[in-house]
């Protein structure tokens, strides 16, 4: 099982574990009910099984060993408010343990109630409770024995018993830096959800916005055409109509397959293919009320590269028609050693200043998809007037 405190190849603390089917608790994390009252029954049967058996069979006065019956009992009583109250919880076992040390002489079995107590108390947060209930009630103790001239009290005992402290609180402490690790590796593990969810929603909201935009603003200006020329040229009008279809159905076409694959959960969901280069002619053919040219010399590039560079295409198609008023439009793809080009241009009145860094969706869409392959776009007014669009993909990276 790979370590929570190392970075792996799905990228980001605690890869591993998220691609590896968990869903919801760790596997190591128990029921809840289980880990209150194990401890309990645990501590009940031992101690309480020891002092009954004590009552029954050795030679401690009656009154003595009912005591020691009900430090027994105490111990697992309090565990069952470990839950809510871990740090009054170990002080109260503390106590009962240290008493428990002086009842029977050379002593009983050991009051594990106590290690469940500090174990509870520190992986829960009341570190401090634990350390120090302990510690006073350990170190009274001892002051007590060496008072009190108590011979069984040797140093062999006091370093066994000060050693079995040390180890639970090394196992307590140990526990509660793993549940640490797990709560971070939840942590991190919602962030990166939230972070691939938010950036599923832009996804999606770009390519929404680029199919319907481009696609609304060519039924737009094909409708004007239509009625315009209805009663004048019913047969441009048909074309115009017919036009419409082509293109409402080209653009239902590709949001069914948005919305198919937000449906799908096995990824199989049908899709139709994402667009490339090789559907410029038919873009560019579709436009309608500018005349637009197309010079396309990119012979080969990988998918991802072909889809950036027909939606900018598509995007920058849209904006010309709609905003800038152009008459002509030219669109030049083109590719070199190191990179993929494009550039649309127009003779429209596109503005005198550059873009600015975010512009409107429809500019900030480009600049992401853009910059996603490692690349950049810039738009602007043109140096002999109108408006150019211009995109850089790197070859470096890409497949």
């Amino acid at each position: 099982m790979p370590r929570p405190d190392r970075f792996t190849a799905h990228g980001g603390p605690y890869g591993a574990w998220a691609h590896e089917g968990w869903h919801g608790q760790p596997p190591w994390k128990g029921s809840p009910r289980l880990r209150l009252w194990v401890p309990v029954v645990v501590s009940f049967v031992i101690q309480v099984g020891f002092a009954l058996w004590i009552l029954r069979f050795a030679v401690l006065p009656q009154q003595q060993a009912l005591l020691g019956l009900a430090l027994a009992l105490a111990g697992p009583l309090a565990l069952i408010s470990a839950r809510r109250f871990p740090g009054p919880v170990v002080a109260v076992v503390a106590l009962a343990a240290t008493a428990d040390l002086f009842l029977v002489e050379r002593g009983g079995p050991p009051y594990i109630a106590l290690a469940f107590a500090v174990v509870s108390a520190i992986v829960r947060g009341a570190r401090i409770w634990a350390w120090v209930s302990v510690g006073v009630c350990w170190v009274a103790a001892m002051a007590t024995a060496i008072v009190s001239g108590r011979a069984d009290w040797t140093p062999g005992r006091i370093a066994a018993t000060t050693l079995g402290i040390l180890i639970v609180f090394g196992i307590a402490e140990g526990m509660r830096s793993r549940r640490d690790r797990v709560a971070e590796f939840r942590r991190l593990r919602r962030e990166r959800e939230q972070s691939e969810v938010q950036a599923e929603r832009v996804r999606i909201a770009r390519e929404l916005h680029d199919v319907l935009a481009h696609s609304l603003s060519q039924i737009n200006v094909q409708a004007g055409v239509g009625l315009h020329l209805m009663e004048r040229q019913p047969d441009k009008a048909a074309e115009a109509l017919a036009s419409i279809k082509e293109t409402s159905k080209t653009a239902l076409d590709e949001v069914r397959a948005v919305l198919g694959a937000l449906r799908s959960e096995g990824g199989d969901a049908p899709l139709v293919p994402e667009p490339g280069l090789d559907r410029l002619p038919a873009l560019v053919a579709g436009v309608r009320g500018v005349d637009v040219s197309l010079d396309d010399r990119i012979d080969d590039a990988p998918k991802p590269v072909q889809l950036a560079l027909y939606r900018i295409v598509q995007e920058s198609l849209t904006n010309v028609t709609r905003h800038s008023g152009a008459t002509r439009a030219t669109v030049r793809l083109w590719a070199d050693d190191d990179a993929f080009h494009a550039e649309i241009a127009d003779d429209g009145s596109g503005g005198s200043s550059p873009a600015s860094e975010s512009g409107g969706r429809g500019l900030l869409g480009m600049r992401e998809r853009a910059e996603l392959l490692g690349g950049r776009l810039s738009a602007g007014p043109g140096v002999a007037g109108g408006f150019v669009v211009a995109a850089t993909i790197p070859r470096e990276g890409q497949k």
